[in-house]
């Protein structure tokens, strides 16, 4: 037997251990370097098939789960009680475990494509999966597509990043494992796609497209695999009866559009108001969409949950005109508020509802006038879909696919266009911005616009900006601050609290509040805490001259897109000239 004592033995087998875990890393990375596109490639194959088997899990288990708990002619009382549970229980789980699970899931997955570098963790994924099921199998009437987004680039960013992948390829997995899980949630691979250009990337020519085309098929393939070919909605072969129609579906647009206006604004409305509210208070303010839903519920049972099959009902003109204009009412306001206070949970699903209570509204109405030349109601429930779907997630053309490869028949084609098109008009005139980008903006995460992400070639704010070497805290008094720039050679400073940065304060201001006599008044009553001005790493730098122009200060914050309050440097005007090499760049 060996002398060697067993502590000798394990610190010799160690490094043995180790070596071999290097080697093996040393080796990957370098046939990692010589190999990435095809290791990209085989990625992309695996996140489709991956997607697609957790979002078939994902219908399974929501659908099931929610049969058990609120069954068809169950008691009442399981329609007021399991939505008020389940949002408290999962209310709590979301605060205390999962707080980036929270919401839609398609702002988040912007944010870690633009502002988070591809980043999801494994945590986001699993509690957006568990949380979300739970929420919509209590009855909260959200959606799974948008959870399923978020779900599907969370994977293709897990393995990526697992696989040692660079930055710029983690981040080009986001959008593919965004269109897989559209693909299987909806049974649409082209819509899958066109959605992932058009609203998570912004550029339907982006680099990616093939990635993104291969990890839809491969998902939608995965899901006719599992669950059959059957597509979301079964409805009745589409015909257009008479061309004077075309002017109907005109109008489904201007009320589709309105429709979707008023949802837009009510639910960003609500969700400031909630925002407001005291953090600590986070954990149980999804009751209050569980108590709505619950005693909307007892009432009227088609409420809970997704409803899709309500909208097959309508889509066959099996539901009565009234219950269709109580469910387009109730429907908006508890949509609003379940995701307004915080459930995990979307609004894919529930625009598409809307759209098709609209439509059944319009179909009945007009059918009822003239049967002879108006289609049924059913067809206008169609339309309405894709309608609600343009105005409220502004993404006409996926909403113009989308019901194409849900019905199957080219003939729906002209009536979609119009009235999408209407809505889409309406809703970006009286809603300038999308909701995921102001939904993300109510979060702090200021998403890049279609501008900035061109603006490649230009000089960047990144060229010119400095460490925030001078900060100014908020419990200062103004005296205080005054005397602390007199050593100072900026003639404006970054004010910062336990969050970071909340403002921006010039000597000018601060010499006019002492004049004031707020001289013994902390920074934080003085200075603008709301929208502050600031400029991202990525902007370019005319549009920091402009800022420093509209706020009339020399230096600005320097803030992270994921976080308006993280403070990544300043940029000063005198640094902005000496890159363009006008003047002296100060000593740092």
């Amino acid at each position: 037997m060996s002398d060697i004592p067993f502590t000798d033995l394990g610190e010799a087998r160690v490094p043995a251990k180790k070596n071999w875990r290097d080697s093996w890393s040393q080796q990957w990375a370098s046939f990692l370097r010589s190999r990435e596109e095809q290791v990209f490639l085989l990625l992309t194959l695996l996140i489709g098939a991956l997607v697609g088997m957790v979002v078939v899990a994902f219908i399974l288990l929501t659908e099931r789960s929610g049969a058990r708990l609120y069954p068809a002619g169950g008691a009442a009382w399981r329609r007021l009680l399991v939505p008020i549970a389940g949002s408290a229980v999962m209310g709590y789980l979301l605060y205390r475990f999962f707080p980036d699970a929270r919401g839609s899931g398609v702002p988040q997955t912007k944010a870690a494509l633009y502002a988070r570098g591809g980043r999801i963790s494994v945590g986001t994924v699993f509690g957006k999966f568990f949380c979300t099921s739970a929420t919509l199998a209590s009855g909260i009437p959200l959606g799974r597509e948008g959870p399923a987004v978020q779900v599907g680039a969370g994977i293709a960013s897990v393995l990526g990043r697992k696989l040692g992948l660079r930055p710029e390829k983690v981040k080009a997995l986001i959008p593919v494992g965004a269109a897989a899980a559209v693909a299987a949630a909806f049974n649409t691979p082209l819509a899958a796609v066109l959605f992932a250009l058009e609203e998570v990337v912004g550029d339907m020519h982006a680099p990616v497209l093939g990635s993104v085309v291969l990890a839809s098929a491969t998902s939608w393939a995965m899901l006719r695999l599992l669950l059959g070919n059957d597509p979301l909605f079964q409805v009745p072969q589409y015909q257009l009866v008479h061309p004077g129609e075309l002017g109907i579906y005109a109008v489904l647009g201007v009320a589709g559009g309105f429709v979707s206006v008023a949802f837009t604004k009510l639910l960003l409305w609500m969700r400031a108001r909630f925002l407001r509210f005291p953090r600590k208070t986070l954990w149980f303010q999804p009751v209050a969409s569980g108590l709505t839903v619950g005693v909307m519920g007892w009432f009227v049972s088609p409420l809970l949950g997704v409803g899709y099959k309500h909208v097959g009902e309508v889509l066959n003109g099996g539901m009565a005109l009234r219950l269709i204009i109580v469910l387009l009412a109730l429907k908006l306001v508890a949509v609003a508020t379940s995701y307004a206070s915080g459930n995990a949970g979307g609004i894919f699903g529930p625009s598409l509802f809307l759209g098709a209570m609209l439509g059944g509204i319009v179909g009945n109405i007009a059918h009822g006038l003239s049967p002879t030349y108006v289609a049924t109601p059913g067809a206008y429930a169609l339309v309405g879909m894709g309608t609600a779907f343009a105005g409220i997630v502004r993404a006409p053309m996926t909403s113009v696919v989308m019901i194409f490869e849900i019905t199957r028949d080219y003939a729906v084609i002209v009536p979609l266009m119009i009235s999408n098109l209407v809505s889409f008009f309406i809703s970006a005139r009286f809603q300038k911005q999308p909701i995921y980008e102001v939904l993300a903006h109510q979060d702090g995460i200021h998403l890049p616009t279609a501008e900035t992400r061109h603006q490649g070639g230009q000089r960047q704010v990144a060229h010119a900006m400095r460490d925030a070497m001078e900060i100014l805290s908020a419990e200062m008094t103004v005296q205080e601050a005054l005397a602390k720039s007199r050593a100072s050679e900026f003639h404006a400073w970054p004010v910062c609290d336990e969050r970071g940065v909340i403002g921006v304060i010039s000597l000018q201001s601060l010499q006019r509040a002492n004049r004031d006599g707020l001289g013994s008044k902390r920074l934080t009553g003085v200075v603008d805490t709301g929208e502050f001005p600031h400029v991202h790493a990525d902007h370019s730098l005319h549009l920091a001259l402009d800022r420093m122009g509209a706020s009339q200060l020399d230096l600005l914050p320097v803030v992270s897109r994921a976080n308006v309050h993280h403070l990544e440097g300043v940029v000063t005007l005198q640094d902005v000239l000496a890159l363009y090499g006008v003047g002296a760049k100060e000593s740092e």
